[in-house]
Parts: C-alpha cells; sequence; structure tokens
C-alpha cells in the first residue's frame, strides 16, 4: 500500500505523529466523561432533588442548565478551540469540567447545583468539539482514521447508554453525588494524557479576530431554540413563551447567517455547512439523534415502570445496544469505510435502526423482552454504530485546518439541538397519546387494578405512537444521507468540495492498493 503526497493538516507533507494512537485513548476517555453525563445525572435525580430541596417546577433546570450552556455555546467553544490551539482548549475544557463536577457532587442547595450544571455545560462545549477536531487533524491516512473514528463513534453512540448503567449503580450503592464526582477521574487521567502525549500538527490555528457578534447572535439564538423545546415539553407548544422562544431563536439564527456572509472573519463560515457533504452530515444525524433519544427516555420508563426494573437492571437491558453500536462502528463501518462510498453505510445503517425502532411499536405491557426488545436493541445499535462512524469523520473531512473546530462544534450542535427536540416532541405525542387512550377506556374500568392496568396500557400506546414517528425521522434521516452525500470511499477519492473555498481544502490522502 502506498499513498500520495497529500497535504497533512499540520502543513507538513506525510508528517504522522507516532502518540496518534495514545492519544486517541485520552480523546476517547474525555468523550465517554461527556456523554456519560448526559445520561447519569437523570438516573440521580430523585436522589439529588430530595437532598436539596428543588421544588417538582424547578427539577428541570439541573438538566436544562447544562443543555443551554452545551447548545448555546458549542459553535463559540469551537471557534476558540481553533484560536488557542485544541490541545490548550481540550485540557482547559478537561479542568473546567471536573472543578464544576466537584461543585455539583458538593452542592448545598439548588442554586449551587444549577450553576455547577451551567458550568458544566460551558466547559463542555469547550472540550466536545476541541477533541473530535484533535481527532481530525491527527488522522489523516484513510484506514487509520476510519479506525479512529469507528472507536470515537461508538462511545458517541454507546456512552449514553453505559450512564444508565453506571448512574444506576453509583444512586443504588453509594449515593447520588458520586454521579458528579466520577467525572474528576475521567478528567484527571484524559488532561494528564493529552498534555503529554498530544502533538498538534502546527499551522493549524485560526488566528483572526473574534467575530464578537456571531457569537452573541448563535448564543443567543441556539439557547432560545433549545430552552424552546425544552419548555414545550413541560409547558406545551402553545405557551407564550414557547412560541415567544422559537420566534426570537429564528430572528437571531436568520441574523447570524447573515452576519456571518459578510464579515472578514466569521465564527462559522458558511462553506462549512454549505458543502453539501457536510450539510448533509449535520442534517440527517440531527434528525436520527432525536429518533434515539425519544427512545433512551421510553425505554427507560417502559422497564422501570411497567415492567418494574430497578435502575441497574434497567441499565443492562440496554447493553445489547451498546454491544451492537460498538460491533457497527468499530467492525462494520471501520472495515466498510475505505470500500465504499459512506452514504452506502449511513442511508443502510439508518434504515436498519428504523427496523429496529418498528420492532418496537409492537410493545405491550407483557411483552417479552428476549423475543421483542433483545433483537430490537440488537438492530438499533447496529444500524446507528454503523451510520454513525462514516458519519463522524465526513463531517471533519476535507475542511481547512482552521475550520476544524467549528466543524467539529456544528455536529456536537446538530446532535445537542436534536436532542433537545426529541426529548420535547416526541414527548408530547406520547402523553397526547396517553391522555386520548385513558379518557376512552377508564370508563370500562370497575376498580382500582383495572385503573392502573388501563394506565400502564396508556402509557404503552403513547409511546408507540412516539416510536412510529421515530421510525418516519430515520426513514427521512436515511434518505437525505443517501441524497445529499456523494463524497466517494476516502480511500479512493477526495470528498467533493464546495465551490466557495474549495482551493483551500486540506487534500484527503489518496491510498492505492
Amino acid at each position: 500500500m502506498s499513498e500520495t503526497a497529500a497535504k497533512a493538516p499540520g502543513g507538513a507533507l506525510g508528517a504522522v505523529d507516532p502518540n496518534r494512537w495514545k492519544a486517541l485513548a485520552f480523546i476517547a476517555i474525555a468523550q465517554l466523561m461527556v456523554v456519560l453525563d448526559a445520561t447519569i445525572v437523570n438516573i440521580a435525580l430523585p436522589s439529588a432533588q430530595q437532598d436539596l430541596g428543588i421544588s417538582d417546577g424547578n427539577r428541570q433546570w439541573v438538566v436544562t442548565a447544562y443543555a443551554l450552556a452545551f447548545g448555546g455555546l458549542l459553535l463559540f467553544g469551537g471557534r476558540i478551540a481553533d484560536l488557542w490551539g485544541r490541545k490548550r482548549a481540550f485540557v482547559i475544557g478537561l479542568g473546567g469540567f471536573a472543578a464544576a463536577s466537584a461543585l455539583g457532587g458538593a452542592a448545598t442547595n439548588e442554586a449551587m447545583m444549577f450553576g455547577a450544571r451551567a458550568l458544566q455545560g460551558a466547559f463542555g462545549a469547550l472540550l466536545a468539539p476541541a477533541a473530535l477536531s484533535l481527532l481530525a487533524v491527527m488522522f489523516t491516512d484513510a484506514k487509520e482514521r476510519a479506525k479512529a473514528f469507528g472507536i470515537y463513534g461508538a462511545i458517541a453512540g454507546g456512552g449514553g447508554a453505559v450512564g444508565l448503567i453506571l448512574g444506576g449503580f453509583l444512586t443504588e450503592y453509594l449515593d447520588w453525588r458520586w454521579t458528579f464526582f466520577v467525572n474528576i477521574p475521567f478528567a484527571i487521567v484524559a488532561a494528564a494524557g493529552a498534555w503529554y502525549v498530544i502533538r498538534e500538527p502546527e499551522g493549524g490555528r485560526n488566528r483572526s479576530a473574534l467575530d464578537i457578534p456571531g457569537v452573541i447572535l448563535s448564543t443567543l439564538g441556539l439557547v432560545a431554540l433549545v430552552y424552546g423545546f425544552t419548555r414545550a415539553e413541560s409547558n406545551g407548544w402553545g405557551d407564550s413563551l414557547t412560541v415567544g422562544m422559537f420566534v426570537a431563536s429564528g430572528v437571531l439564527l436568520a441574523a447570524f447567517v447573515l452576519v456571518e456572509a459578510k464579515v472578514k472573519a466569521p465564527l462559522l463560515p458558511l462553506r462549512v455547512v454549505t458543502e453539501r457533504n457536510r450539510g448533509g452530515v449535520y442534517l440527517s444525524l440531527g434528525l436520527a439523534i432525536i429518533a434515539m433519544f425519544g427512545l433512551f427516555l421510553f425505554l427507560t420508563y417502559y422497564l422501570q415502570i411497567v415492567k418494574g426494573y430497578s435502575p441497574v437492571k434497567t441499565g443492562f437491558a440496554f447493553l445489547p445496544m451498546i454491544a451492537g453500536m460498538i460491533v457497527g462502528s468499530t467492525q462494520i463501518g471501520t472495515r466498510l469505510m475505505t470500500r465504499v462510498a459512506p452514504r452506502l453505510l449511513m442511508g443502510p445503517g439508518f434504515l436498519v435502526a428504523a427496523l429496529g425502532m418498528l420492532l418496537l411499536t409492537q410493545l405491550e405491557i407483557g411483552s417479552s423482552y428476549a423475543a421483542l426488545l433483545l433483537p430490537a436493541m440488537v438492530l438499533l445499535g447496529l444500524g446507528m454504530g454503523t451510520a454513525f462512524m462514516p458519519a463522524m469523520s465526513l463531517s471533519t473531512q476535507g475542511v481547512k485546518p482552521q475550520d476544524a473546530g467549528v466543524a467539529s462544534a456544528m455536529v456536537n450542535t446538530s446532535q445537542q439541538v436534536g436532542g433537545a427536540i426529541g426529548t420535547a416532541l416526541l414527548n408530547t405525542i406520547a402523553a397526547s397519546a396517553t391522555t386520548s387512550y385513558i379518557a376512552d377506556h377508564i370508563g370500562g374500568a370497575s376498580n382500582k387494578t383495572q385503573q392502573q392496568l388501563v394506565q400502564l396500557e396508556g402509557m404503552v400506546q403513547g409511546y408507540t405512537s412516539a416510536i412510529w414517528f421515530a421510525v418516519g425521522i430515520l426513514v427521512v434521516a436515511a434518505g437525505i444521507a443517501l441524497t445529499f452525500v456523494n463524497a466517494g470511499r476516502p480511500g479512493g477519492s477526495t470528498v467533493a468540495s464546495s465551490e466557495e473555498g474549495a482551493q483551500d481544502e486540506v487534500a484527503v490522502p489518496v491510498v492505492a492498493h
């Protein structure tokens, strides 16, 4: 196998970092910490609420404070990584995340908890794009890039389910505070390893002046969008403040696009999102996350409330999905990535996941885990893992080195916004179907036992109604991936680039077999 002289992101011809695989290990630890945190706190929330005296009306802010800071600051965090250097941003993000986690674990009241969660989100917004962009600039060989992004994609997809297991263990056998403290050793190991191992290629920084109007407009626009969906879940879509948030978000993000088209050094160069492959990845990935986030929520409730599983048992019930994601990402995706075009992995991957989701529309109160849930989870994991791996790789492939941070931030933004939409939209559909079912059937329940049965049946009816929508969303994601993504296989051709700034794109290594 020989490689043509392709310009590495650092600017040197054929420059290969001998420590890149060690660096991947520490980047993977950091990514796992961030993904774990998204679900681990949900398990601990009831206990934390009781200990800190948080009201039912305010408890959502434990999740919302993190989501707003993380989602709102991602583009800014990506640009800071390009400006400061990704290694420095990565280490600072880890240190800040660890400190915020310690603050959350030591919280004595709700204000301290909400503040800690917002700080976690802010440092996570610096850490996440720095981690992904480090992979983008360190792994330039097509086959090695496929392996690296396969590992990263498996963690990004399966880490949330691992969080359910770990959160259940820590909450049941130790204390809810350990769901925060557990981040500290992760962060210390990742930061120390990164500091000594990572050697970021030279010449990849974007030292242009910071686009302050772009920072303000994007942050406020994304915060308004995420808060709009979060509020819709609890207050309804017709709530005046919910509607106002969506309107404000639309105006702010439209203004952001106009500013970015005119300023000399934009926060988000429009070439990053208008190139059809990356645009297709961001859109299809966001839609897939909408479906997945809703599913995690419904299956967690189904297993714990309807089937009576403990938090730990619920976490273990998700293991087949994690196994499927790991196999799909590190075996199927990685082995085929240099042999077939990315769309031929992403499109079929989303369709296999949709097939798994379709099985779950058959859920009933007495459904067998082995006969229905197990095969559905395996299909979901295999499909998502296979699709995530090329999506993660393609999202930063072909970008200018100084744009790697914001390109990585766009991946995280599509996932974060997708998660907010999925939780709110599918929850609303489920709640509406449940209410309707109970109203239609409760009259025939003559005693308390029958009434409880009707309520459980109503819950399951709500879940299956929402899962039907998730099936449709995954089919649309597959269609977008097959239509928009037209890049050739990484080992055979360069990524198609947009006309604007095409001459500045990084050459993708071409491997002759």
